[in-house]
């Protein structure tokens, strides 16, 4: 969001966001849970995915239904909305949600304080404290300022695992830092939550685990669900090569980009389309989930054109995909 007028007319919306992952947050007590909000036993407040429906989603009745069958000893509800909740968070489905890799049945998505969805929301408190304090609201920007200050002190200090120095999701039951890598450790960098040191490992970590010949995994972990291994997603390549660019790892970041170009040129080659997800490590449409894969498909094509663009910014043009993303002057 650029210009003031812009941010005028869109901050109110935006601390509706913020008030609506809150909800519940004043008088909570340490070491409890209201919808969104965690209150962890050091009194720092931090948020998860959640669902207030404990149901069969409407459009998978019968298979979630299944899958909480396969939980004898869980009440079904709490699959449902553990279910839901991984929905909610875009990462439907991942062994990065689930207790057991690879059984649906032990989904905990409600026990996890994930690492991206806090650096999205530090990302929007910082933004909402720049927006006030540019329209003259200096107590407003100073409140949402701190609260950012607390949230990004929180996330470098329980989210970050120092066993395998990187970040990653916690268990807020448990207090345990979680172990599956993802690409979501790239979300402190591309919101400006990490410092040096922590960005310089999670750097390495990228490199050594998580870059494919095709680009960016989503996890290490390889599954048939389509937020694991072998797939790719371009939102994630664009959040990692943009927080890797922004502290300087500008090579590691056009490695990604690079081998995502061309991954989605050569399957353009063969195919004449462009799909929601990629193997990244064979270069093919990517597959796994609830239903085949889509081709289109809007965040490849705005991430795959802004990667061109880039290219071509830097005297590296290419691509014979470039003409079909309408890129000006192609």
């Amino acid at each position: 969001l650029e210009g003031s007028h812009v941010t005028a007319e869109f901050l109110p919306v935006l601390i509706a966001e913020h008030r609506f992952w809150m909800d519940g947050s004043e008088g909570l007590e340490e070491g409890g849970a209201f919808r969104r909000v965690v209150k962890l036993p050091d009194g720092t407040l931090l948020n998860r995915y959640w669902d207030d429906r404990a149901a069969p989603r409407d459009e998978s009745w019968r298979p979630d239904i299944i899958t909480a069958g396969a939980a004898p000893d869980r009440e079904p509800g709490e699959v449902y909305r553990d279910i839901r909740a991984a929905c909610e968070s875009g990462w439907d489905f991942s062994s990065r949600w689930l207790a057991n890799a690879g059984d649906l049945s032990t989904i905990i998505t409600t026990a996890i304080v994930p690492v991206d969805l806090n650096s999205i929301l530090f990302g929007l408190e910082r933004f909402i404290a720049a927006s006030l304090a540019a329209q003259g609201e200096p107590a407003g920007a100073a409140k949402y300022a701190a609260l950012a200050d607390r949230r990004g002190d929180g996330i470098r200090r329980l989210l970050w695992d120092g066993s395998s120095e990187t970040f990653a999701d916690l268990d807020w039951k448990t207090g345990c830092v979680r172990h599956p890598i993802t690409a979501a450790v790239t979300a402190p960098l591309f919101f400006g939550v990490a410092d040096m040191q922590e960005a310089s490992r999670t750097a390495l970590l990228i490199q050594n685990h998580l870059l494919a010949p095709g680009g960016l995994l989503t996890t290490t972990r390889s599954s048939d669900l389509q937020w694991d291994s072998p797939n790719g997603w371009a939102p994630l390549q664009w959040m990692a090569s943009e927080g890797l660019a922004a502290y300087g790892f500008d090579r590691a970041a056009e490695e990604i980009r690079t081998r995502w170009v061309a991954t989605v040129e050569k399957v353009f080659e063969k195919t004449g389309r462009v799909f929601e997800k990629y193997d990244v490590m064979n270069q093919e449409p990517g597959g796994g989930g609830e239903y085949a894969v889509q081709d289109g498909f809007g965040w490849t094509n705005g991430v795959t054109a802004a990667f061109l663009a880039h290219a071509r910014s830097q005297d590296m043009d290419r691509c014979s995909l470039a003409p079909c993303l309408v890129l000006e002057g192609r």
